[in-house]
């Protein structure tokens, strides 16, 4: 006959050992981890070779205030370094205690004899005026943080003084943790003796077949440890890219797929590109400081070639040659040097619109942070991400902007998609879009988009019809990953971090 080898061990062992050993005992003796010997005499008490007895008793291990300073000698520590009487609204500040353990221990105090409150005052009496000799619960503390009362079997067991502290400390939160704490304890019976003395013999298991034990046979003389495919297993957190990270890249990857060009540009840009060449005023509210970010080094920006500037001098000051009567003020070229941190990434469309090739039709897009001063709150931050895109065709219409539009949504899992018509300062016509979520079972909108005016498009050249638009990609992150708030989004929780699937159906 043969047993599993863990088994005959354990069985070995107990007939060496008068009486019962405690199971963690055993399986240092064994040199074997806690959880297989403890199965191992499961199996063998079911057997009836090994009788296995538990019992339980209270265990004392000390809390996490133990370790700190008692809140009455720190108090005591200050009314003698005060003089003898302290404000008692004073102390949490003075003994760097909050106010809810102040207000406890006070009743301590006036319990030891050490100090009362008499008015406002919390006042040092004389048994506190030299350090106090240690309390009986301050010594059992003491020893339970030392280890000396941990393994006791019963509280009965303690000393009187040990118990008059126990009794003492044992209400007060976070100083003494009182557990219960269960012994295992086996020993072998008649009927395992009586089958070691057969010559039973141990017979190993293992958990996978190796080159070794196919080779030379050994798997006939082992036990293949079976596998509970339905236990749950480990979780494992593999590191990956945040979930924002992660809608930005999917999003780059979709106006690549519809044979966009990606364009950059400089976060710090000129007032030039982020404001003059799109025809916006330099009187216009949005240029003033409490709207945008400037920069005070460099204090001014290079602007482009002599003639685009002209060009976009006269649009500004009678519409040049665009057929406008533009905004009718002298333009300065001093403040369209002014560098200020790009407030959209318009910008960086309207630099690859100058350097397009004319008669040739072009898309590109670009996705970047951009800086507005705005007030931060559930769905607005002063740092945010806009995915900026335009499309240069002379055929383009805006159904080509709204069918572009749906299917870049689609392909980001939103394929209800809607425009209404708006206004934007350098688009005409211009329209809003709007996605459907069906979770809110509402159309929230997501950005603006239109068909620039001449007066963006003929000053840097471009004669063909130039569709644009202006997505926020915080919200459209927010609605993929079902987050309430942009907070939710970027100052995310570890749980959230580990659990946010990698891809959604």
């Amino acid at each position: 006959m043969e047993l599993p080898q863990i088994q005959y061990d354990v069985l070995a062992k107990l007939a060496e050992t008068a009486g019962s050993v405690a199971i963690p005992d055993l399986a240092r003796a064994l040199g074997l981890d806690q959880s297989p010997v403890t199965a191992a005499c499961g199996d063998l008490r079911q057997a009836g070779r090994v009788l296995l007895e538990e019992s339980t008793h209270p265990e004392l291990r000390p809390g996490p205030e133990a370790g700190k300073p008692l809140p009455e000698r720190v108090i005591i520590a200050v009314l003698r370094a005060e003089g003898g009487r302290c404000p008692f609204a004073d102390l949490p500040r003075r003994c760097g205690l909050e106010p809810v353990q102040v207000t406890a221990t006070k009743g301590w105090l006036e319990r030891l004899g050490w100090a009362r409150k008499e008015g406002n005052d919390l006042v040092l009496l004389p048994a506190a005026i030299t350090e106090p000799p240690q309390q009986p619960y301050e010594k059992t503390l003491r020893r339970v943080a030392e280890g000396g009362l941990s393994a006791r079997s019963k509280l009965d067991d303690l000393t009187p003084e040990e118990k008059e502290g126990f009794h003492a400390i044992k209400n007060r939160r976070g100083f003494l943790v009182v557990k219960e704490r269960t012994v295992r304890k086996v020993a072998i019976t008649d009927a395992g003796r009586k089958l070691l003395a057969t010559g039973v013999k141990g017979r190993g298991k293992v958990t996978q077949l190796t080159p070794e034990l196919l080779a030379d046979g050994g798997w006939r003389n082992v036990d293949l440890q079976p596998y509970d495919v339905t236990l749950a297993a480990k979780k494992l957190y593999p590191g990956k890219e945040h979930p924002f990270q992660r809608t930005l890249d999917r999003v780059r990857r979709v106006f690549f797929e519809m044979g966009f060009e990606e364009i950059v540009s400089p976060w710090v840009e000129s007032s030039f590109w982020d404001f003059d060449a799109l025809f916006q005023p330099q009187d216009h509210p949005a240029r003033d400081m409490q709207d945008t970010f400037y920069v005070a080094r460099p204090n001014r920006c290079r602007l482009p070639d002599d003639a685009l500037v002209e060009r976009v001098r006269a649009t500004h000051e009678n519409g040049g040659d665009t057929g406008s009567i533009g905004w009718q003020y002298r333009w300065s070229r001093d403040l369209a040097q002014k560098p200020v941190l790009r407030t959209h990434t318009t910008a960086t469309t309207m630099r690859a619109l100058a350097r397009h090739t004319q008669g040739k039709p072009g898309k590109y897009f670009v996705i970047g942070p951009v800086f507005r001063r705005e007030t931060a709150d559930f769905k607005h931050l002063p740092v945010f991400h806009q995915v900026d895109g335009i499309i240069v065709d002379p055929h383009a219409s805006l159904a080509t902007l709204i069918g572009t539009l749906s299917a870049f949504y689609a392909k980001m899992g939103f394929p209800k998609v809607k425009v209404n018509p708006s206004f934007f300062p350098y688009t005409e016509p211009s329209a809003e879009v709007l996605l459907y979520l069906e979770s809110r079972q509402e159309w929230v909108e997501m950005g603006g988009s239109g068909v620039f005016r001449p007066e963006v498009t003929l000053p840097v050249g471009v004669t063909d019809r130039v569709l644009a638009w202006g997505l926020g990609l915080e919200r459209l992150a927010m609605f993929v990953h079902n987050v309430e708030s942009i907070g939710e989004l970027f100052y995310a929780t570890m749980p959230w971090l580990r659990e946010e699937p990698l891809c959604r159906a």
